[in-house]
């Protein structure tokens, strides 16, 4: 069992930058890949960064690349979303996940329950 928690979420202007946060307990972190998802208000939710146990592999959604950084550290168990250059499309619902394997689909097993990221023109 993985417990997720994000932090970081806000209202920022277009521009500016943020830093998500997921702190994550249960399971040993280094065993498990970590990603970030969004979801807009009637809109699936979408991948956006995916990072390997060892943080040796990651992918990123087109529209992000070049703006966000996913980062991770295994002592502190933490995975990082930075995002710069937000746009009002960024705008969504941001989700932690992680599993024991990295996929770009949403099919991880343990999710966290999301922070609020929302950018005003």
């Amino acid at each position: 069992q993985v417990q997720l928690v994000e932090s970081g979420g806000g209202l920022v202007q277009a521009g500016d930058s943020l830093r998500l946060s997921c702190a994550a307990s249960g399971r040993t972190f280094s065993s498990i890949a970590m990603a970030w998802f969004r979801q807009a208000p009637g809109l699936e939710r979408e991948f956006v960064a995916g990072i390997s146990r060892s943080g040796g592999s990651i992918y990123y959604a087109d529209s992000v690349k070049g703006r966000f950084a996913i980062s991770r550290d295994n002592a502190k168990n933490t995975v990082y979303l930075q995002m710069n250059s937000l746009k009002p499309e960024d705008t969504a619902v941001y989700y932690c996940a992680a599993d024991w394997l990295l996929t770009t689909k949403p099919r991880y097993n343990y999710w966290g329950q999301g922070t609020q990221v929302t950018v005003s023109s």
